[in-house]
């Protein structure tokens, strides 16, 4: 049994992408729990746009990575060892324990989970912050209402895949701008969207035009840039935008501009709300019995894009976010340590 635990933290802040200079591979001795605390042997490290900003030194709604500091994830693993009377040797767990393939926990913030609803990997996804963004974000912020025609961008990763299907379920009309024919194809052909717009080849605007005629009640962004731009032209009276996430901007070196067609929120009485799903703590439970529900009364579909490699391979994991090379949740499998690649 190996003692030796590698972690990748931050060496220096990126301007714009993120490279091989960002991060420091390190090694130190697997943590040993004092009482009330556990070890957890990381499996799985979730993958998720957030991160990006999370490694400025800007103002934010949590502070940034500190340089030297292990890097900030969502991860499921298994106690290797406790002295915390709630976590006994071998439950599996979920929570913020970083890029790491051993963490050490006092519990805060962990949740055990169960892989007779959903495999492990599944609890950083659709059961995870993702589906939880999703829910929360259609159904509180968006104020989801039956008969809403609900556009999605970023509608092919892990929350806009999922919030297309709550939608659905609620008895929506479902439109996914997501980049690429084979997404496409998959938002309506497996998901049950009733379009799709590929933002790659052809226009969004005519795009939306053609599939929602009567314009759009709630705008799900995941985004930002002139794909909102072309959604707030579009909007209906009362609509709501939902602000989740800006990926297009996100390596961006200079200040991005604000839509130019912001006066619709006006001319439509409409309003865009931003929010951040730490805000939902208290009732995360409400929101994972929903997906719970979801899942196994066949309404939504989770998908995985676990990819191999160790930890060693999170930096360059960590960049198909930006370049739009995932479909559905994107996970890194840390767990086995046979496959080393680049950061």
């Amino acid at each position: 049994m190996t003692t030796a635990n590698r972690q990748i933290r931050l060496a220096q802040r990126p301007v714009g992408r993120p490279d091989e200079s960002t991060w420091n591979l390190t090694e130190e001795p697997i943590p040993t729990p004092g009482d009330g605390e556990f070890v957890v042997t990381v499996d799985y490290v979730s993958l998720d746009p957030a991160m990006r900003g999370w490694l400025n030194d800007a103002r934010s709604y949590v502070p940034p990575v500190g340089i030297g500091e292990v890097m900030r994830a969502h991860a499921v693993g298994r106690v290797l060892e406790s002295h915390h009377p709630d976590y006994a040797v071998g439950e599996i767990v979920s929570g913020s324990f970083g890029v790491t393939e051993h963490a050490l926990s006092d519990g805060t913030g962990v949740q055990k989970v169960d892989e007779s609803v959903a495999p492990a990997p599944t609890w950083l996804g659709a059961l995870g912050f993702p589906g939880l963004t999703a829910y929360f974000g259609l159904m509180d912020v968006g104020k989801l209402t039956e008969g809403d025609t609900v556009v999605i961008s970023g509608a092919a990763g892990a929350v806009g895949s999922i919030a297309g299907q709550i939608a659905k379920a609620k008895g929506c009309t479902v439109i996914g701008i997501a980049g690429g024919a084979e997404k496409c194809a998959w938002l309506t052909e497996e998901l049950g969207f009733d379009a799709a717009i590929d933002y790659k080849n052809e226009s969004v605007y005519q795009g939306l035009k053609a599939a929602a005629p009567k314009g759009i009640d709630v705008y799900f962004d995941n985004v930002g840039g002139e794909i909102l731009d072309a959604a707030l032209s579009r909007l209906r009276k009362g609509a709501r935008v939902v602000l989740c996430g800006a990926i297009s901007g996100y390596n961006a070196t200079d200040p991005q501009p604000g839509p130019a067609h912001y006066l619709s929120l006006l001319i439509n009485r409409a309003s865009m709300t931003g929010f951040i799903i730490f805000d939902y703590l208290d009732r995360f439970r409400e929101g994972i019995e929903a997906l719970s529900d979801m899942l196994t009364n066949g309404t939504m579909t989770a998908r995985e894009q676990i990819e191999i490699g160790g930890i060693t391979a999170f930096g360059s994991t960590l960049n198909m976010l930006f370049d739009g090379a995932n479909t559905g949740k994107l996970v890194l499998e840390v767990g086995e340590r046979t496959h080393d690649s680049e950061l």
